[in-house]
């Protein structure tokens, strides 16, 4: 009995042994556990970094480098907000788990690239390029190539692409710099992609969609005015709003240029920055008339509606790039100018807005305000910091 009850206690001491083991193993591998709809990450432009961020704890969790020339780079996210898709400045496209705080993939896709988008399926991830100029679109799990559309507006011309935004459909519109046209391409087929073209004017320079995925609008740096393609009626082509809104007057040299995909629209109306002047103009959604001009301190930047769209943000080009002012929808007024920092370059809201993170990059420090009482609440290092991503943008059309 006694060799007997030896054995069976020598064999029950090792599974114990080998069960432990396996649960440190195991507790050492797995992440932390949390979800990702708190989740984002800020582009920390000169250290070539990813800080990933927690927008409750308002802190960082994990920092990733690899990610290649992010000195201009954006964001968007997958549908289960899981992976970001980083866009970087020398055509890197990078895949990055949230959740495991490393990068899955990375493939240089051109040589000069400035942003991308991702499809409403959320199975294409698409890459706008200046060199060569065009558009790439790649299989969202494993970056394979699925096919290009150049951006070919001549026999032998071809144009920057800028201002790429998500429809309905699995089609994506972006408008060309030199090209003066707005194209939709539609990746129902992902590897036969069909292309629309509309003439637009002078260097489009950026583009937004509305939120119903319905309007795609391009501004225009080389005259004063918007390009408005409905993209449910594509048969009426693109027309011009805000014609001529600064005639008569000498346009300021631009030392940004505007971004409009951080598009307000608010109470029925959008605000939109006004190219070399100092307002934010104000046009009823309807009818794409201009309603309203709201004087501000600078040339703006960045002009972005809260989640509820009580409040407008503003930002601003150098030399007023320390200042961002707050405009109250219901008024019209401006209620809050403030400096919470030097070269304030990109601001944004928590997924129900009532806290706003701002990089200030000369500070190399993110700041975090409550947006009610414009209290500053938090603030953390980042080396010059740029573009601020959070994951509530996988759920929304454009962004």
């Amino acid at each position: 009995m006694i060799p007997v009850l030896r054995e069976c206690w020598g064999m029950a001491m090792l599974k114990f042994f080998v069960l432990s083991l396996l649960f440190v193993v195991g507790g050492c591998a797995a992440p932390s556990l949390r979800g990702t709809g708190d989740l984002g990450l800020v582009i920390e432009r000169a250290s070539g970094h990813l800080s990933l961020v927690d927008t409750s704890a308002r802190a960082p969790y994990a920092r990733i480098s690899g990610v290649g020339d992010i000195s201009h780079a954006s964001v968007v996210f997958s549908r289960d907000a899981r992976y970001a898709f980083v866009f970087g400045r020398d055509g890197g496209l990078t895949k990055v788990d949230l959740l495991e705080g490393r990068i899955v993939n990375r493939v240089m896709q051109s040589g000069n690239a400035i942003g991308g988008s991702i499809s409403q399926d959320g199975r294409i991830v698409v890459a706008q390029n200046y060199t060569p100029g065009g558009i790439k679109a790649f299989d969202a799990q494993t970056l394979e190539l699925l096919s290009e559309v150049p951006a070919e507006y001549a026999p032998g011309q071809f144009s920057k692409v800028v201002g790429l935004a998500d429809l309905s459909g699995n089609r994506f519109a972006y408008a060309l710099f030199e090209g003066g046209e707005i194209w939709i391409s539609d990746f129902s087929d992902p590897r036969k992609p069909r292309t629309q073209r509309f003439p637009a004017g002078a260097q489009p320079y950026d583009g937004l969609v509305t939120p119903d995925g319905r309007y795609y609008l391009a501004g225009l740096f080389g005259e004063d005015g918007i390009a408005l393609l409905d993209t449910w009626r594509t048969e009426e082509g693109a027309r011009k709003i805000l014609n001529g809104y600064g005639r008569g007057e000498e346009k300021l040299p631009v030392f940004k240029m505007p971004h409009l995909r951080g598009w307000s629209m608010a109470q029925g109306k959008a605000y939109l920055p006004a190219i070399g002047r100092h307002e934010v103009l104000v046009v009823d959604a309807s009818t794409w008339q201009e309603v309203g001009r709201i004087k501000v301190r600078g040339q703006p930047v960045f002009v972005m509606a809260r989640p509820d769209g009580r409040q407008v943000w503003v930002n601003y080009a150098f030399p007023d790039n320390s200042w961002v002012e707050v405009i109250d929808t219901l008024s019209g007024q401006l209620v809050k100018t403030f400096e919470p920092g030097k070269a304030i370059l990109h601001m944004e809201f928590t997924p129900r807005g009532e806290h706003v993170w701002l990089s200030a990059r000369d500070d190399n420090k993110v700041l975090i305000y409550n947006t009610a009482t414009f209290a500053k609440i938090g603030e953390f290092a980042a080396q010059s910091p740029s573009g601020i991503f959070f994951t509530s943008r996988a759920g929304r059309m454009g962004f």
